[in-house]
């Protein structure tokens, strides 16, 4: 495989499918939060294996979605009206999926909740993103300023 500085297919394809495997498991926490404060607020403290097993999969196919089809919005460089789109797709569809499993029991509060909780779930993974680009940038400017202190020099 020659390394001409690009990423092969199969390089992309990975860092796709790593993306929302990480999507997955970030929502489904914040998912699981939310459902979890729930059931503790209406007197159960027990949660439904069945409902965290449709989260975990309404999150994965929710990332497949972001990614593929919705301009994968949460990475985005900005939340521009494309962006805000795909947030608000999302937010639809996690909020239709709550209120189809009944994971808060068909409450129109509770889902009114959990469809602003998910907007704010979306909006702070962008916001934590951006930043982490931030922090990337600064961190390899400061690795090449080391760079050409030395010379350009090879590390071999």
């Amino acid at each position: 495989m020659k390394n001409s500085g690009r990423l092969s297919l199969w390089e992309r394809y990975l860092s796709r499918e790593i993306s929302i495997e990480f999507k997955a498991c970030l929502y489904f926490f914040c998912v699981l939060f939310y459902y979890g404060v729930y059931r503790l607020c209406t007197g159960r403290n027990t949660a439904e294996l069945l409902h965290m097993a449709e989260m975990i999969l309404l999150c994965y196919a929710a990332g497949y979605l972001q990614v593929y089809v919705l301009w994968n919005f949460d990475e985005a460089e900005k939340l521009g009206k494309k962006e805000t789109a795909g947030l608000v797709i999302c937010m639809l569809i996690y909020t239709a999926g709550s209120w189809l499993f009944n994971w808060l029991d068909r409450s129109i509060a509770a889902t009114a909740g959990f469809a602003a909780w998910t907007a704010v779930m979306f909006f702070s993974a962008f916001l934590v993103y951006r930043y982490r680009r931030i922090l990337d940038d600064k961190k390899l400017n400061e690795d090449l300023k080391i760079f050409q202190a030395r010379g350009g020099e090879s590390a071999t």
